[in-house]
């Protein structure tokens, strides 16, 4: 414990003072929201993969193989298919209309594509949603800190918070992308030396597979409790659309480095989806009565690896939460300061205003992420909750809006209520669970992509009718 917890601390510091010698960089709108449009390949890989792998996809996924076996592999692994498809189909279109317009962020997209009150709705349902997944990533820190060094939740929660707005606030996406570089760096070597080590301490693969005391549907890649496929319908469209990684596309040069980028971040992404669900069972080999699921990774790597190998992966588990916490406070920050400031308070601000607002939003942000990290329960509740809003609000506006030109405002608002109201109804009267096979996330994905077609087609035909009476 008196080795761990320093080491973390020394680690905080780093990321901060990189984040702040990058920042002495930054002093325009431009370089803080897209980093003046030149992040090449690499550095776009980097920072796309460190916003992927987070508590999520750590943390959370381990416990869920903790839980419910081999099937946890499609909480990272639906992600990694989205991905995919943001890569070679969406990324590229996005990245394009961003530059050909000098957007700065989704919701300038939907102003533009749609009309204000689509921008509005969408991001005061995000900020909402934004807020729940910043939680999940902070309760994760607090998790670790807890197993690291007994320190309270608050504790945990309120360092994580620090780090994570000190450093994004220095200098937006350039900072963020230059020190997801270091951390996806102590990601990757961490959980590549943990896994083998942690599974040659069990005994090797056949032996944890002895010890685990679970039926066979434990071993089934496909569904397994409420782990499996189904993470398709969650998972998938947010990761297509998601503004925080978009707008990290919005920062690419050329379509070359969205599709190589982002495309190399989803192969990655399918390859680690494996990781943390094994490292859990093989938690759940060792340590079978853990009071929550959420301890399973923390607790493999503090008392269950050598010293230098769980510090290692302890500072990669950290790292994870972290770089997925400044992705969320740049959703915040663009949003408020872009979507909210500069749209209606005050639209002739100068770049210096902008900026000024947009580090005070992610402050604020953080701040609130705290706040309702103290109250929330479990990372994957915060999260499943964050993706459905996500991919409710966002697939069928930004999907239409670049493909189908007659797509209008008023399909894009029916396609989110009718969304929204699905699942929410779902989500409170099911607590989450969903009826006849539908969870909430997919019902209110059916529902928002049919509600758009149906409002196309009669608002066509309305239109088509009154063309003609009027020509007549």
């Amino acid at each position: 414990m008196t080795f761990h917890l320093p080491l973390l601390l020394g680690y905080s510091a780093l990321m901060i003072a990189l984040g702040l010698y990058i920042g002495r960089r930054v002093r325009s709108t431009d370089s803080f929201f897209v980093a003046g449009r030149g992040l090449g390949p690499g550095l776009l890989f980097a920072t796309l993969l460190a916003a992927n792998i987070g508590a999520g996809s750590t943390v959370g996924a381990a416990g869920l193989g903790y839980r419910d076996g081999l099937a946890a592999w499609w909480w990272v692994g639906a992600a990694a298919m989205g991905s995919f498809v943001q890569a070679f189909w969406v990324g590229p279109a996005m990245r394009r209309a961003a530059a050909a317009r000098g957007l700065h962020t989704v919701g300038d997209y939907l102003e533009q594509r749609y009309s204000r009150n689509v921008r509005v709705v969408v991001a005061a349902l995000l900020w909402i949603g934004t807020l729940a997944i910043l939680a999940g990533q902070l309760i994760a820190m607090s998790t670790l800190l807890t197993v690291v060094a007994g320190v309270p939740k608050w504790v945990g929660c309120l360092l994580g918070g620090m780090v994570m707005t000190a450093y994004f606030t220095a200098g937006g996406l350039l900072s963020s992308a230059w020190v997801n570089v270091l951390q996806l760096t102590v990601i990757l070597l961490g959980f590549v030396i943990a896994l083998p080590v942690a599974l040659m301490h069990a005994g090797g693969w056949s032996e944890v597979v002895q010890k685990v005391d679970a039926g066979p549907g434990y071993w089934s890649l496909w569904s397994n409790g409420a782990s499996g496929w189904k993470y398709l319908a969650l998972l998938g469209p947010a990761f297509i659309i998601s503004p925080g990684l978009l707008q990290k596309i919005f920062g690419a040069r050329d379509d070359r480095a969205v599709r190589i980028g982002v495309g190399a971040n989803a192969a990655a992404l399918l390859c680690f989806a494996f990781v943390p669900p094994v490292m859990g069972i093989i938690t759940r080999a060792l340590h079978p009565g853990l009071v929550s699921e959420q301890l399973a990774l923390p607790t493999l790597l503090m008392y269950d690896v050598p010293v230098a190998v769980g510090a290692l992966g302890l500072a990669a588990l950290f790292s994870a939460e972290v770089s997925t916490a400044d992705a969320i406070l740049f959703m915040l920050a663009t949003s408020l300061s872009q979507d909210l400031y500069r749209r209606f308070v005050n639209p002739g601000a100068s770049d210096a205003q902008v900026l000024k607002v947009a580090r005070l939003a992610a402050v604020a942000g953080g701040a609130l992420g705290v706040g309702l990290a103290l109250v929330a329960q479990t990372i994957i509740g915060t999260l499943s909750f964050f993706y459905s809003v996500l991919g409710v609000c966002l697939f069928v506006p930004v999907l239409a809006g670049l493909f189908v030109k007659r797509f209008g405002a008023a399909e894009a608002l029916t396609a989110i209520a009718g969304g929204m109201m699905v699942m929410l109804t779902l989500q409170l009267s099911t607590s989450g669970q969903g009826m006849g096979g539908f969870t909430p996330a997919l019902a209110g994905l059916i529902t928002s992509i049919v509600g758009g077609a149906v409002a196309l087609f009669v608002l066509r035909r309305a239109r088509t009718n009154h063309g003609e009476s009027t020509s007549a």
